[in-house]
Parts: C-alpha cells; structure tokens; sequence
C-alpha cells in the first residue's frame, strides 16, 4: 500500500473574514474531490482569514499511481484557484 501526501499553502489576499475563507476553501475541496476520488482537508491555520493550507491523501497499490494522482491534482489546482499558491509538497510512504 502506497500513501501520498499533497500540502497545499495559499494566501488569500483582500480576504477579510472566515467566511470568505471558507467558500474558497469548500469550493476548492469539492473540486478536488469529485475530479480525482481523493481525500481533501483543512489542516493549518484555521483561524488565520488569509492563509489557507489543505492536505490532499490518495491511497494506491504502486507509487507510480500516488505520484501521477497527485501531480494532475496539484496541476488542476493552479489552473483554477481564485487563491496564491505559495507552496507545495509531495511525500509518498509505503504503508507495509
């Protein structure tokens, strides 16, 4: 079993409130979600209006899989966020 990791850090400039914070992020996490099967949540800075970093896990049975998965996930994500992307990791583990 291989398990990848996609860390997803924006700034949201001019966002003044949670509430707007919230509907880029639902909106950005159900993107992900009906397009690539994966698992997408809120994981730093919850309270923080202008910073918005999400965590992207898929699970598959070679890493080949994981890594492509992730890297046309990461692709979609530039091409649509209204939000910066100023930073991305990958990690892949092997869950033997």
């Amino acid at each position: 079993m291989i398990i990848g990791v996609l860390s997803l850090e924006f700034l949201l400039h001019g966002n003044n409130s949670l509430k707007g914070k919230r509907k880029v992020a639902l909106s950005l996490k159900q993107k992900i979600r009906n397009k690539f099967n994966v698992a997408v949540s809120e994981v730093e800075a919850q309270d923080v209006h202008g910073r918005l970093v999400l965590a992207v896990v898929t699970v598959a049975n070679e890493t080949r899989k994981v890594e492509s998965r992730l890297a046309k996930t990461l692709a979609m994500v530039e091409a649509i966020s209204p939000a910066e992307l100023v930073r991305c990791e990958t990690e892949v583990f092997s869950g033997e």
